[in-house]
């Protein structure tokens, strides 16, 4: 199976821009990734949804080289660049295992898109060698579903952000086309594959689909068909996170209309609406959140013996 994975790499289709780059070779696509993981960071979290941060923190690992171009992306440092460290998917496994030694409640895989052969290689790997905590798959669900496939029974939790409704804000601020068709379908893979949340007696998801939707300024109405959409198309338990914390960070002046912290008004509307629709299950923001302070620091902890 780990063979199966990484040959994947050899024409490379992994999300919709379909590069069909040799990885293997040393080509690379739009996103720039090459055959092994480039990581940023490997540290606890405290700052995802309870369920998530538990009281000892989840253990994030950050991959450089994103698929999208999120011209507001709090991580663009390393969304938009190559920093980290280039990892086989051996040393990966050796970082994985390292976070559970450091007692997080779960593995935060976070933009893993363009390495999903080299994490399922090394998902294994680490498994076999005594892996246990939850594994959270924590990316933008701009991927294609047989890639997805790929990490069918490696992934405990599916932790995707639902990010636009409209082909117009997509292309804008991601530069994507057909995002909220993706999506959609990524997001019904990942529900087949792990269901619903569920939790331990403490609380802490074990297995499942939490959907998180960042509400940008202007996109009020938008947010609302996204919530319409879940309603629709998942069951009614289904956990939705609704995202107060944009903050106009890297390039997102350009764009004078999300040049702007979201509105009171604008965030309300959405929540109400979360009612309206008939969802039953979900988490919400203090507008306090929108701060600087959840951009992490993209320093290599966790990296230093690679």
């Amino acid at each position: 199976m780990a063979e199966t994975a990484m040959a994947a790499l050899r024409r490379c289709e992994l999300c919709p821009r379909r590069c069909m780059a040799d990885r293997l070779r040393g080509e690379t696509g739009f996103c720039g990734a090459g055959a092994a993981a480039t990581v940023a960071l490997a540290a606890q979290h405290h700052g995802e949804e309870p369920c998530i941060s538990g009281s000892r923190g989840s253990g994030t690992v950050f991959f450089s080289r994103c698929n999208l171009r999120c011209v507001y992306c709090q991580n663009h440092e390393i969304s938009w660049g190559d920093t980290g460290k280039d990892l086989s998917a051996t040393e990966l496994a050796e970082v994985f295992l390292q976070r559970q030694t450091a007692g997080a409640h779960n593995l935060n895989l976070v933009s893993p898109t363009p390495y999903i052969p080299v994490i399922a290689a090394a998902l294994r790997q680490a498994k076999n060698q005594g892996l246990k905590i939850p594994v959270v798959y924590n990316s933008n669900a701009y991927e294609n579903v047989a890639a997805l496939r790929l990490l069918d029974g490696l992934v405990d939790i599916y932790l995707p952000d639902l990010k636009y409704f409209t082909e117009e804000a997509a292309s804008r601020y991601s530069g994507v086309k057909n995002y909220f068709a993706v999506a959609a379908a990524v997001v019904l893979e990942m529900h087949r594959q792990v269901g619903n949340l569920t939790f331990s007696e403490e609380g802490l998801a074990v297995r499942g689909l939490l959907i998180r939707h960042l509400v940008l300024p202007g996109q009020r109405d938008a947010a609302c068909r996204i919530l319409e959409w879940i309603h629709s198309n998942l069951p009614a338990e289904t956990f939705v996170s609704i995202m107060s914390q944009y903050v106009p960070l890297w390039q997102a002046r350009r764009h004078p209309e999300i040049n702007r912290r979201l509105s009171p008004v604008e965030y309300q509307a959405v929540l109400e609406y979360f009612d309206k629709a008939g969802l039953q299950n979900g988490y919400m923001q203090d507008l306090a959140a929108a701060t600087e302070e959840y951009v992490p620091r993209f320093d290599l902890s966790g990296l230093s013996r690679y």
